[in-house]
Order: structure tokens, then C-alpha cells, then sequence
């Protein structure tokens, strides 16, 4: 059973130049101990997806359709309601943990506030049970650390707090939202390994948003691609990149560097991302998609499967092993 599932959730902003639909007729679902990737360039609505989730939009946002935890749309629940569930049943860890953390509070007070409003802890029993996270995500000598100020971390051990507050309270789904962009590359390792480990330990779901996609097959075992607020695909992690079927999928495993051959140039996918505001007709993707004909230009492609792409949702007009072909073919060529 899905611990979350997202149903044709909407994501729109009021804006001087008119309405922005940042996220469209989405569709997802996450279950008990798997991770699901969330994948797709800047502005594709990643992050405003799982932010409407939580009910964290700007107060120019609206969202609609339904995202159900436990048989209950979140999208229609009151501020106290989502209070209850926000860091306790569903947490979130943000991308930038110094702007994340209150800097004029000590983590020890951080933390303990959380078990203090959801599980009732008095002080000193609250403090044990964040001493124990600390020591979980590998925060050295966490009994002194504690009663540090965030900004006498590095960047890594921000990024530590941020995750052991997140599952102070052990909860069912946790929300990662590119966890491990601005740090180097062996504390994005690191941070990664951890996840995989307390994933292992809790059973938590985690929906992992990031650009990586050298982390999403480390890490992930669903992968939803994005692109202008829709989902082009969604399915397990290895189809995704063995056997991509769509066109932008495809884009993206071109513009990995690769070690087996040498390229002169970086390969880029031309063009850039639509104008919101003014969405183009048909497949988003058509203005930049190699393979795009009329149909595409005209009409919106329905989600739909294929037997031979087992656990693959994708939403194009052309055939599976048409793109397959044609990603191989770019791939060797």
C-alpha cells in the first residue's frame, strides 16, 4: 500500500503576468521502504510538487487535485491538521540547510521542540532521544555539538542536523529536496550512504528531488521524470536507464558525461524549458523533442503503458522502441 499518493495534483501561481501553471495533472506514488526519484531540469516543478504536498506554497500558490496520506487528501486539510502530520508523520529536509536552521537557536533547542509538540517529551528526555539521532547520522562528539549554533557546522553537518531532526519523530515518508546540492562531492556520499542506511534501520519512503542522476541509480528504485510541470515517465529505476521510453528521458541520459568514450563537446539538449505562463500546445516537450511530429504539436499524449515496458507509465505519442532506437543510436553514434 502507497504510503503517499498524488492524484492529478495542479500547482498554480497568481502572478502581474497572469497565471503559471507550474505543475499539471501529476500522478505518483511512493510505498513503504522505497525511495522514488523526482528528476528533470530547473523549473520543471520538482520542488513545488512536494511543497504543495506539504502545504508549503507562497501565498500567491494554489493547489489542486488530491495528494491522500492514510486515506486523507492533504490539499484539504487546516493548518492545525497539517501541523500534526508536518514533521512527524511526513518530514522534509530542504536544500539549504543554513537558511533551514533557525541560527539563533541552539540544535539542541531546534530539536527538542519538535519532540516536545508531536510526542509530548518533557526537556531532558527530549534531549537524550536528539543526542541518539546525532550519534545515528554520525555527528562526532554530538553531546558538546548540541548546544552549538548551526553556523559552527560545516555545510555537511548542517545537512546531518537536518536529517536527524527530519526523523526525530521515525516518520513514514521523508521528502528530500536535493539534500546534497551544495555540498562537495564526497560529503554528497556521504550524505547519500547515510539516507540509504537510516532507510535500511527506519523503513522509512523518501522522494528524493535532485538533478543527479548518478544518485538516482545509487539510490533510488522508482524514477519520475519531469518535464514543464508533467510527468514524461515514471517507472523502475533500471528500465529508466537501460531502455528509456521517452524522448526527454533520453535527452537526459545523453547530457551525462561518460568515461567509455571521448566527446569533444558536453552534449546539451537544444533549446530551452517553456514559459509557463504562456504553455505551449500539445507535448510540452515538442518544441526541443528530436522526434516530434504533428500530432505532438496539437495534442496533450495521455498517460498510458506498454506490455513490453512493464512498470513504465509514459506520456508520448511515439512508440517505446521508436525512442529505444533512437536513444541508441545517439548513444553509439
Amino acid at each position: 500500500m502507497a504510503v503517499l499518493q498524488v492524484k492529478q495534483l495542479g500547482v498554480q501561481f497568481s502572478t502581474q503576468d497572469g497565471t503559471v501553471y507550474a505543475v499539471n495533472h501529476l500522478d505518483f506514488a511512493v510505498d513503504k521502504g522505497q525511495t522514488l526519484g523526482v528528476v528533470g531540469e530547473s523549473g520543471s516543478g520538482k520542488s513545488q510538487s512536494v511543497l504543495a504536498v506539504m502545504g508549503l506554497l507562497a501565498r500567491n500558490g494554489r493547489a489542486t487535485g488530491e495528494a491522500l496520506y492514510q486515506g486523507r487528501n492533504l490539499l484539504g486539510l487546516s493548518e492545525a491538521e497539517l501541523n500534526r502530520i508536518r514533521g512527524n508523520r511526513i518530514a522534509m529536509i530542504f536544500q539549504d540547510p543554513m537558511t533551514s536552521l533557525n541560527p539563533y537557536l541552539t540544535v539542541e533547542r531546534q530539536m527538542t521542540e519538535v519532540l516536545q509538540f508531536h510526542k509530548g517529551q518533557d526537556r531532558k528526555t527530549a534531549r537524550q532521544h536528539a543526542l541518539r539521532l546525532l550519534d545515528a547520522v554520525k555527528i562526532p562528539e554530538a553531546a558538546r555539538r548540541i548546544g552549538m549554533y548551526p553556523h559552527e557546522f560545516s555545510g555537511g553537518m548542517r545537512q546531518r542536523v537536518m536529517i536527524a531532526t527530519a526523523l526525530l519523530c521515525e516518520p513514514e515518508l521523508l521528502i528530500a529536496d536535493e539534500p546534497s546540492t551544495a555540498l562537495d562531492v564526497t560529503v554528497q556520499a556521504q550524505i547519500m550512504a547515510l539516507l540509504r542506511e537510516l532507510q535500511r534501520d527506519f523503513g522509512t519512503a523518501i522522494v528524493l528531488i535532485t538533478h543527479d542522476l548518478g544518485v538516482v541509480a545509487g539510490l533510488c528504485d522508482q524514477v519520475l521524470v519531469m518535464y514543464a510541470g508533467r510527468a514524461m515517465e515514471n517507472g523502475p529505476v533500471q528500465q529508466m536507464f537501460e531502455r528509456p521510453s521517452h524522448p526527454y528521458t533520453s535527452g537526459l541520459l545523453h547530457a551525462l558525461p561518460r568515461l567509455d568514450r571521448e566527446r569533444e563537446h558536453l552534449v546539451v539538449i537544444p533549446g530551452t524549458p517553456p514559459n509557463m505562463a504562456q504553455p505551449p500546445s500539445g507535448c510540452p516537450y515538442h518544441p526541443r523533442c528530436p522526434l516530434a511530429e504533428e500530432v505532438c504539436r496539437t495534442t496533450v499524449p495521455l498517460p498510458r503503458g506498454d506490455a513490453a515496458w512493464p512498470g513504465v507509465l509514459r506520456t508520448c505519442h511515439m512508440e517505446p522502441a521508436v525512442v529505444l532506437a533512437h536513444h541508441r543510436e545517439n548513444l553509439h553514434g
